[in-house]
């Protein structure tokens, strides 16, 4: 029997080295073009023993498939090759389409390259399959129509009908063509999938082992779901710390053969304890000394027994031990929360230090400028300060003469004081003098520059533009001659050069002033013509510097100064626009009035306002604008949208200083003025005259860290606050403009008091022509 079945395999195994040689001769002769010609291809005979497995690939078997038919069917496949021996021509025809389909089945690489954009897709693709079913499948992975797609091989186009095969493409092998859209517009070529984005390649070549020890390359295409894998876990290396993540392979996990033994049951999880004796089938005996016997003791140990510890001791020594563990870990506990306190201390040290230190600097900076602005002082504000150092000093002197001295000597003494109160008010009125003309030329020079500076604005991306018009120009133009006419150290050549350019500048309008100033430049270049010195021609000078400044304050010359002038030049503003001075007997406008928050102007304007301040009280309100200075920051970095900070003016914060809260800090009865602030009394809401509280800068950053005011201080104290808001709200309610922030509530448990006459800073009498209100 075992003779038979080999000389069938025998048989079996030349019957198929036959048809392996007429295979090879018929592809030689029908397909000679087809990957370059039958010379590249390796014989049959080479192939080795791997070939049946390769064969059986192609046809869509695995190599362990491929296997498994060689070894277990060999005896059918014998058995067919008998029955088909006497019908050798039939069976090499029925042969021939099949190996042409195996052929056909067989993938190949096809790499294509989407232009313009250059990016490259590799797909693995039957050779058998027409170019049409290509297009088909890359129109629905780029979501383009099949129609708009192009595929070219080296510079000529492919026909649909042409399968892969035909174009000369080897099983196993690769090939690169080109593809575009006809409508690159509407279907633009783009990969789903960015290249950058995935490094993997889309097919892989693998080679595998087969049975027979051979090895066979295998054309595998990378499939990406798009759904993200499960993290199964993993582990980390205790040396190195990489951490290593359990793969998720695409494959089916080997199924485990059935033992027909049922392991996941709770019997096979549940261990049975059973106790039984058993006996030692053969007895053993100790050899000891004795007659006749000797048993050496040179390697025998002689033991002692400890001492017995009972269990009660021994977990007493467990006990005591775990106590003393909880004692040094307590201490280091201990340890830990002093060391966080102590650092929390010292920090909380080191801030007040700094806080303490910067308003020390803070005020010794305000000491510095109030002293410079004594010495040298330069605005309005620093000779009203001037003014009060000296209304200070003559009271205190005064008072000195008053308590000190009687009778003729005290008037003596008055006298004396009066004049020299005199003497320093003459000082102080020639050193204003002299800042007034030292400050003429910056003044105009800067009311100039605002005429000829081009008109600017932001534009959407954030950029400023610049843009001159022709009247920018123009007073561009007069600036710069101006500056030229009012240089004093010039050469005769270039000051005439100067006057020239001015003569024809203003000869091209007809007025009184350009004629005199045509005058005046005749004049002054006669006497330098004749060799008058220059400082005797200073004065010419100046008068047609000051007559040439009238020209260009003048719109009709300069049309871009009408926006500077305080006066405009259209009659039809100035209708309501116009009230009386009560001091200086003057119409003036709203603007030349100082105001308040009640909307009403003063009977007096601001000249006549200062010079009486100056002549009687001499009050210094720089306090009061250092206070809503910054009032008004700290509410904007609060809140942008405060308003009421914004309503208040000088005059409302003296109110509310001086009558409302008497110069004094609410905690500590500070009355330095320029170390009192006002902020909120209840950090909650926004701040308002009926919600404030005077503090120093000390007492500021303690206040603002209180949560709730009403857990903070004393009912007496809260008792006298709300008092001191409820002045402030009866003032300020009499104000239009500040009665619409009033809440409903507080208003309510004023009562009748909201009928009481308003308190106003202003004492003397409104006449017939009081500014009315805006």
């Amino acid at each position: 029997m075992s003779e038979l079945r080999e000389k069938e395999e025998q048989e079996v195994k030349e019957e198929g080295e036959e048809e392996g040689e007429e295979e090879e001769e018929e592809n030689t002769d029908t397909n000679p073009e087809a990957g370059g010609g039958a010379a590249e291809k390796p014989p049959e005979d080479d192939r080795g023993p791997g070939s049946d497995e390769e064969e059986a690939q192609a046809a869509g078997l695995t190599s362990g498939e491929a296997g498994r038919v060689s070894s277990s069917d060999v005896q059918a496949a014998a058995e067919e090759a008998e029955t088909q021996a006497d019908l050798p021509d039939n069976s090499e025809q029925l042969r021939e389409p099949q190996r042409a389909e195996d052929v056909g089945n067989s993938t190949a690489t096809v790499k294509l390259v989407l232009v313009p954009e250059g990016h490259v897709m590799t797909v693995a693709f039957a050779i058998g399959l027409s170019i049409q079913e290509l297009k088909r499948h890359l129109a629905s992975e780029l979501r383009v129509p099949a129609e708009v797609l192009q595929i070219s091989l080296d510079g000529r186009l492919v026909e649909e009908q042409q399968s892969l095969m035909e174009l000369g493409v080897r099983p196993h092998g690769s090939t690169r063509m080109e593809m575009s859209s006809t409508d690159p517009n509407t279907h633009p070529l783009r990969p789903l999938r960015p290249p950058e984005h995935d490094n993997m390649p889309d097919v892989i070549t693998v080679r595998v082992q087969t049975d027979d020890g051979g090895f066979q390359e295998v054309v595998v295409e990378i499939e990406r779901p798009p759904q993200q894998k499960a993290f199964l876990g993993g582990y980390r290396h205790r040396l190195t710390g990489a951490e290593y993540h359990h793969a998720a392979v695409q494959t089916l996990p080997k199924r485990r053969p059935d033992r027909g033994v049922v392991v996941f049951s709770r019997n096979t999880q549940t261990v049975e304890l059973k106790s039984q004796t058993q006996q030692c089938p053969v007895s053993i005996s100790t050899q000891m000394t004795g007659i006749g016997c000797y048993v050496s003791c040179m390697n025998d140990k002689l033991v002692a027994p400890g001492n017995y510890i009972t269990a009660d001791e021994y977990h007493d020594r467990r006990l005591r031990a775990v106590i003393r563990l909880q004692a040094f870990t307590r201490r280091w506990l201990a340890q830990q929360a002093v060391e966080r306190l102590r650092r929390e201390r010292d920090r909380r040290l080191a801030w007040l230090e700094l806080q303490e230190r910067r308003r020390r600097e803070e005020k010794e900076e305000q000491l510095r400028d109030r002293r410079h602005r004594w010495l040298n002082p330069q605005r309005r504000e620093d000779f009203t300060l001037l003014y009060h150092a000296l209304e200070k000093w003559r009271r205190e002197e005064e008072q000195r003469i008053n308590s000190s001295l009687r009778g003729a000597e005290r008037k003596a003494a008055l006298c004396l004081l009066l004049e020299q109160e005199t003497q320093l008010i003459a000082a102080i009125g020639c050193h204003r003098i002299a800042v007034q003309n030292n400050n003429y030329d910056k003044t105009v020079r800067n009311f100039l520059d605002k005429s000829a500076a081009p008109h600017q604005w932001r534009a959407a991306d954030g950029r400023l533009i610049q843009m001159d018009s022709q009247h920018t120009i123009r007073a561009r133009e007069l600036r710069d001659l101006y500056n030229n006419i009012s240089l004093s150290a010039v050469g005769q050549e270039q000051r005439l050069q100067v006057l020239m350019t001015l003569k024809h500048t203003v000869m091209e309008h007809e007025c009184q002033v350009t004629r005199d100033m045509v005058d005046l430049i005749d004049r002054e270049v006669d006497l330098m013509t004749r060799g008058v010195k220059a400082a005797s021609l200073a004065g010419l000078r100046k008068r047609i510097s000051t007559l040439f400044l009238q020209y260009i304050k003048t719109p009709a010359f300069n049309p871009e100064v009408a926006k500077l002038l305080k006066v405009p030049q259209n009659p039809s503003q100035l209708k309501n626009d116009m009230f009386l001075c009560h001091g200086c007997q003057r119409y003036l406008r709203s603007a030349d009035f100082s105001s308040s928050a009640s909307a009403h102007l003063s009977g007096q304007c601001r000249d006549c306002a200062r010079l009486d301040n100056i002549a009687r009280s001499r009050n210094d309100f720089s306090f009061y604008k250092n206070i809503l200075r910054r009032l008004r920051a700290n509410e904007q970095r609060l809140n942008e949208e405060a308003k009421i900070p914004f309503l208040l003016q000088v005059e409302d914060v003296r109110y509310l200083v001086e009558v409302v809260w008497t110069s004094r800090s609410a905690l500590r009865a500070g009355s330095d003025l320029y170390n009192l602030v006002f902020v909120r009394w209840e950090r909650q809401r926004d701040w308002s005259p009926w919600n404030c509280i005077l503090l120093s800068k000390e007492e500021t950053s303690a206040h603002l860290e209180v949560e709730d005011v009403h857990k903070a201080y004393e009912a007496t104290f809260i008792r006298r606050i709300e008092h001191k808001h409820t002045l402030a709200r009866r003032h300020f309610s009499q104000i239009p403009v500040m009665a619409e922030y009033l809440d409903s509530q507080p208003t309510a448990a004023l009562g009748n008091q909201l009928i009481s006459k308003p308190i106003t800073m202003v004492t003397s009498k409104h006449a017939t022509d009081t500014p009315p209100a805006h």
